[in-house]
């Protein structure tokens, strides 16, 4: 397997996706194909003796920056580390690509790049909810698509439960909507128009509507909501997080709160495997995005969500 990553995308890159790397390359099986500036690249390399059969450099002397037009700076620098990868994505060159830089850049490039999903109104991304019993589900969309319309929706609950079925192993997904309150009906416009399409939803098991206080219980293993609401839901999780280090407590189920854990989500709904990574990635957040592409790539998620839309 061939994985591809942006080494220039992140607050701290590429230092940081260097460390990451050299601690994947300890017990590396699958060659990593590492996109960015090569005289910067070389130098990190040599610096810290990392040298490897699987470690492959492709030189790209442009970035996109995180403050930088998406479409324009893809069509402007054809030669960034982003404009590559999917290029080297499209052509079959690698099974995935990751980055931890413009997110808008990501997008734009895997919709024009490889395509979305024959089927599919609008990707979107999930992030992962640590549960007080010990499980994982998912929140979908995080913020790809802060205005939606119901029909997406429906479809971010297909996504999510195909996500959830083959990357999480959840037999059997519950999805719940995530609303102000559990009773039919409830909700803004948005939300009292999607409750019947999941409600009719025949690839799903709908349970209904949860509200915040569910997020982190076992009511549903996918919970949907509109990209701003879940924009706002993820990172008021990631600031308790951080309120919880700064008081000093250690506690092992505030721990899983960590993005550094889990390192990056995919697109859902596209031709290919594309994983984002939090901006603010380090060493242990670009492993763990390495190995959640693998994870992605190995299990064909996004064959079989073509196969799902067919």
């Amino acid at each position: 397997m061939n994985i591809g990553i942006d080494m220039m995308g992140g607050d701290f890159a590429p230092l940081e996706a260097v460390k990451g790397i050299q601690i994947y390359l300890s017990n590396a099986q699958h060659n990593l194909y590492c996109i960015g500036d090569a005289t910067q690249l070389k130098e990190l390399f040599q610096h810290h003796g990392i040298a490897s059969p699987f470690l492959h450099l492709v030189d790209a002397p442009e970035v996109i920056g995180y403050h930088e037009h998406p479409t324009k700076a893809l069509k402007e620098k054809p030669n960034s580390s982003i404009a590559i990868g999917f290029r080297y994505l499209a052509e079959g060159k690698i099974d995935a690509f990751l980055s931890a830089g413009n997110t808008g850049a990501m997008l734009v490039g895997a919709m024009f790049s490889i395509k979305p999903i024959k089927g599919v109104l609008r990707p979107t991304i999930a992030t992962l909810l640590p549960k007080l019993n010990g499980n994982t589900g998912i929140l979908v969309d995080v913020g790809l698509n802060t205005d939606c319309k119901p029909e997406q929706l429906n479809q971010f609950a297909i996504l999510g439960n195909l996500y959830a079925k083959h990357i999480l192993n959840i037999n059997a997904p519950t999805v719940g909507l995530l609303n102000v309150g559990e009773e039919e009906g409830k909700g803004n416009l948005l939300a009292q128009a999607t409750y019947p399409l999941l409600k009719e939803n025949t690839h799903i098991e709908f349970i209904g509507n949860v509200e915040g206080r569910d997020v982190f219980n076992d009511k549903a293993d996918v919970i949907v909501c509109d990209g701003f609401t879940g924009n706002i839901v993820l990172k008021e999780a990631e600031g308790f997080f951080n309120l919880v280090k700064a008081r000093g407590i250690e506690d092992d189920y505030f721990n899983l709160f960590n993005f550094e854990n889990y390192g990056g989500t995919p697109i859902l709904g596209v031709k290919g495997n594309v994983v984002i990574g939090h901006g603010s990635s380090n060493e242990t957040a670009v492993l763990n995005m390495i190995l959640h592409a693998h994870q992605v790539a190995e299990n064909k998620l996004s064959v079989k969500i073509t196969k799902a839309f067919k």
